[in-house]
């Protein structure tokens, strides 16, 4: 599954105060917040850009929602509050049946949605969407490195392509902008896929981002970093 996503952004207490209000609203509060990162839940994290790790652009990212009210009320509270609208409350059929989104831009135009439908589960992200500059490259990629988070490819059209797991989704579009400087974690529950996840990539070819070991985030987290076809940042994680 989705253990965590990581963006970038150029005003960091501007979008903590977006964050805040349309998460608050759907019932997701502020985990944890250091010098480097703001979370909520664990599962969703945003950090200042520098010069070396740029904001994330034209990332899609879904939030579950227990509710259809609570998909109107976060989509209420962010065009009230002068956010941007990316897209009423209603029904998507083309997503699914039972399928209700809301979307708004977060200050960095970033594509962000409530979403409720019978598959949510509870969890703060239901689902991504990527943008990539060449969708085949792309796909190879994640046909690697999706089935070390639990990860199968379930949907392949002529523009985009569909991962799917137990509990979330994500999708690679083709898009003449991609996707930039987003962080992506697939959890796993043991450090040898950790290890198989890098090594196998690598040997593939893609650029190492940090090889397995022990980092400093809490005692038992183990992971690997591989960047992507783009530049992003694909993790693989046990938390021991």
């Amino acid at each position: 599954m989705i253990d965590h996503v990581t963006i970038r952004v150029s005003d960091r207490a501007a979008s903590e105060v977006f964050y805040d209000l349309v998460l608050g609203t759907i019932g997701y509060q502020q985990s944890s917040r250091d010098e480097e990162y703001t979370v909520w839940r664990g599962q969703f994290s945003l950090a200042h850009a520098d010069d070396e790790r740029p904001v994330t652009r034209r990332l899609h990212v879904g939030f579950g929602a227990a509710s259809r009210e609570l998909v109107d009320a976060f989509w209420r509270a962010g065009t009230q509050s002068g956010y941007q609208d990316d897209g009423a409350p209603g029904p998507r059929p083309e997503y699914g049946q039972d399928y209700y989104g809301g979307f708004l831009l977060d200050p960095d135009g970033n594509s962000v949605e409530a979403v409720h439908h019978d598959r949510v589960a509870g969890r703060v992200i239901d689902h991504l969407w990527i943008r990539v500059a060449d969708l085949r490259t792309a796909m190879a990629f994640y046909e690697r490195a999706a089935p070390f988070g639990g990860f199968g490819l379930a949907r392949e059209r002529a523009d985009r392509v569909q991962f799917t797991s137990l509990d979330d989704t994500f999708s690679i579009a083709q898009a003449d902008e991609p996707t930039e400087q987003v962080h992506l974690a697939f959890e796993t529950h043991d450090n040898s896929p950790v290890d198989a996840f890098h090594r196998e990539l690598i040997a593939a070819g893609y650029c190492d981002n940090g090889p397995p070991g022990d980092r400093d985030y809490h005692p038992g987290y183990y992971a690997a970093f591989v960047l992507d076809p783009d530049g992003n940042n694909v993790e693989v994680v046990n938390h021991g």
